[in-house]
């Protein structure tokens, strides 16, 4: 592994320490589950509180560089080809029920270009990160996407919509975090994901970890922002999948 770039520093350092606020908010989840009103309320402090922290840190190392997440849209500052792609917490559903399954996903994109990307699991404390042309890593290990060539054999992954469409023609699971997916795409833990109407948040991160894994995505730059229909897998497996994907 190359020496970890100053921008991938930078995303290390905030998330680690957005991440203490996730991991002591989770703990509480669990007494706000008999509050009539408590836990969805709480979750959307706690999303919000996760993104103050990370553009204050992004802000803090780049003070010009710009920003698109997921809580305050759109943040134009003067360098406007550099920006920061955040989804604080994705599986925020997950999140509300107390299933540990969520993460931090960041992105930067640079001259229209995903550039760098991490995403971090604050329960699991699972880190996948990936640069442009430097390869995917997980914890520190270089990760390869699957090597199955038989879809029989592979497990994707997809929203609920996904899942009606085309189960039984797949062996599917729909786990609520979008990012996670990509990154076990990334990992060889899923062969494939595919999701339609989701926001560019959501996937920036894990499309390039797909991608420096040796995977696939489609080219998702010509959908809005808020409007994406995602596909990644394996090399040999996406254009089996694509196939299957012919009515969704």
């Amino acid at each position: 592994m190359n020496s970890i770039s100053p921008h991938l520093n930078i995303m290390i350092k905030a998330c680690e320490k957005a991440s203490k606020v996730i991991i002591r908010d989770f703990g509480e989840i669990e007494n706000l589950q008999v509050l009539k009103k408590g836990p969805r309320d709480f979750v959307t402090k706690t999303d919000k509180r996760v993104e103050e922290i990370l553009i204050n840190e992004f802000s803090k190392a780049k003070k010009n560089y710009s920003f698109l997440t997921e809580e305050s849209g759109k943040i134009e500052n003067n360098d406007k080809d550099k920006i920061w792609i955040i989804d604080p917490i994705d599986g925020t559903t997950n999140f509300l029920h107390g299933i540990p399954h969520f993460a931090i996903s960041v992105a930067l994109k640079i001259d229209n270009e995903l550039n760098s990307a991490l995403i971090h699991d604050p329960i699991k404390n699972e880190i996948y990160f990936a640069e442009k042309n430097d390869g995917a890593y997980f914890n520190n290990h270089r990760i390869r996407v699957s090597n199955k060539s038989d879809i029989e054999d592979c497990l994707f992954s997809s929203n609920p919509e996904g899942l009606k469409i085309i189960y039984p023609s797949l062996n599917m699971r729909n786990s609520g975090c979008t990012a996670l997916d990509l990154a076990y795409v990334g990992s060889g833990r899923l062969d494939g994901f595919f999701h339609n109407k989701i926001n560019l948040w959501d996937i920036a991160a894990g499309a390039l970890i797909v991608k420096e894994a040796g995977g696939t995505t489609n080219d998702f730059s010509k959908y809005n922002v808020n409007n994406i229909n995602i596909r990644a897998a394996s090399g040999t497996i996406y254009k089996k999948m694509i196939e299957k994907l012919s009515n969704f």
